[in-house]
């Protein structure tokens, strides 16, 4: 069953309820213009629910250049998107919603009780009352370009199919991670058949397999490893290092120390099959050091002991110095030495795209104008992690998705024509959605 949901109204259609989406259906509406916001799940903002789970951290305290250098070959095209809402304007707008803020020890933001769900709840009311209609359990499955520079849009709902038209849309769907909360990359399909230009999506913020024998994953598996510094050698001869931790795996390594990195790692792993991270077991001892303590004598003593007792080494670091390492280099004071300040581990390739944090490719800028609208498509905006475009954990993504969203809002706004709070053509979209629409 297909059921027509076109009214006579001028009206924007978001396709996607994260951050972005949320966003660009805010920047929209607050200035007079209907919003019809759809989702494929049973409810929106599921991911970013998920992000606070252990504390939402929705951006960071840092300077701007050095915040807008996490972008890395992005910086360029995000930066004019970020002076126009970075850092200190996600505090203010959450401020807005009535939910204070508070700059932790590392200098990541979080909100006041550290909890996304307060925040979603503030911003979906704040929403409803601009006017915005949401429709959860609607996928998008298509579209045509039809007359009057209208798009219809058609959508899977557990109703049969639905058709809408809109005067513009914004698509905000996701990357490819954590499929399971609507973010499937399931629009690369749309988008290519288009002619619009992709970059493919890929891991970002991702572990690692690295082959554990049986023994490391049935001893270790599920166990930090801190404090240590990683750090990696890339092609150019630069040097990238940071001082952290990580979580050894059933298959490999994951956890922020290594998501720091992973960007480079995965960019490693893709052109030479592996790569190496380099491992300070022992940040706070120097070189020399350990080995003067690795040379003194043992007597009847073990060598786990030994290590346990001259360096304080036990538990899952003497686990990964015997995995890595020769038994000849084990009782080797010079060479043992040398591993514990600079253990090479050999990553084979990064885990799947569902399991990754976040994903990079997707649209290229390439494709947008400087209001993120397709160059190929007049009036379809793109905004959020469907971007190519990628950032470490630490309140980069999220603060990147806001800010792209907003600005995908304007850009609507800029296209429709309109100004102040009125439409210039059309009229607001009522307050009772269509026949048949599930709200």
């Amino acid at each position: 069953m297909s059921v027509d949901c076109t009214t006579s109204a001028q009206r924007v259609a978001v396709i996607g309820g994260g951050p972005a989406g949320l966003m660009a259906a805010e920047t929209i509406s607050r200035n007079g213009v209907g919003v019809d916001l759809y989702d494929a799940m049973p409810s929106v903002g599921r991911k970013f629910l998920m992000a606070g789970k252990g504390g939402l951290n929705i951006t960071h305290s840092e300077p701007d250049a050095a915040f807008c250098s996490r972008y890395g070959a992005r910086e360029d095209r995000l930066k004019p998107l970020l002076a126009a809402f970075g850092p200190t304007a996600v505090r203010d707008w959450m401020c807005g919603l009535g939910v204070d803020s508070f700059v932790g020890s590392s200098g990541r933001v979080f909100p006041a009780g550290m909890k996304a769900a307060p925040l979603l709840r503030a911003w979906q009311q704040r929403l409803r009352t601009n006017g915005v209609r949401f429709h959860v359990r609607h996928r998008w499955h298509g579209w045509t370009r039809s007359t009057g520079e209208r798009t219809a849009l058609f959508f899977l709902t557990p109703n049969g199919e639905r058709r809408c038209q809109a005067n513009a849309v914004v698509l905000a769907v996701g990357g490819g991670s954590w499929a399971r909360l609507g973010s499937d990359g399931r629009w690369c399909a749309f988008l290519a058949e288009a002619g619009v230009a992709l970059a493919p999506l890929r891991p970002a913020n991702c572990g690692f397999d690295v082959g554990w024998s049986q023994h490391l994953r049935e001893r270790f598996a599920g166990q930090p490893v801190k404090p240590v510094v990683l750090s990696f050698l890339d092609r150019t001869g630069a040097r990238h290092q940071r001082l952290g931790e990580f979580v050894l795996t059933a298959t490999g390594v994951e956890g922020s120390g290594i998501y720091a990195l992973s960007a480079l790692l995965r960019d490693e792993i893709e052109a030479r099959g592996s790569a190496t991270l380099h491992l300070d077991l022992l940040p706070g001892y120097d070189q020399e050091r350990v080995i003067r303590e690795l040379a003194r004598p043992r007597g009847a003593r073990s060598l786990a002991s030994h290590l346990q007792s001259r360096l304080r080494l036990k538990g899952v670091k003497l686990g990964l110095l015997h995995e890595c390492l020769s038994a000849e280099t084990m009782v080797d004071p010079q060479r043992l030495g040398a591993a514990i300040k600079c253990l090479p581990l050999r990553l084979l390739a990064p885990r799947p795209l569902d399991e990754a944090i976040s994903s990079a490719g997707g649209v290229c800028f390439e494709a947008l104008d400087e209001r993120l609208m397709l160059s190929s498509l007049p009036g379809i905006f793109c905004a959020g992690e469907m971007l190519d475009w990628e950032a470490p954990t630490g309140g980069y993504l999220l603060t990147a998705c806001l800010a792209s969203g907003r600005a995908a809002g304007q850009g609507v706004l800029a296209w429709l024509g309109t100004t102040g709070q009125e439409l210039t053509s059309g009229s607001r979209l009522t307050d009772e959605p269509p026949p048949g629409w599930l709200a």
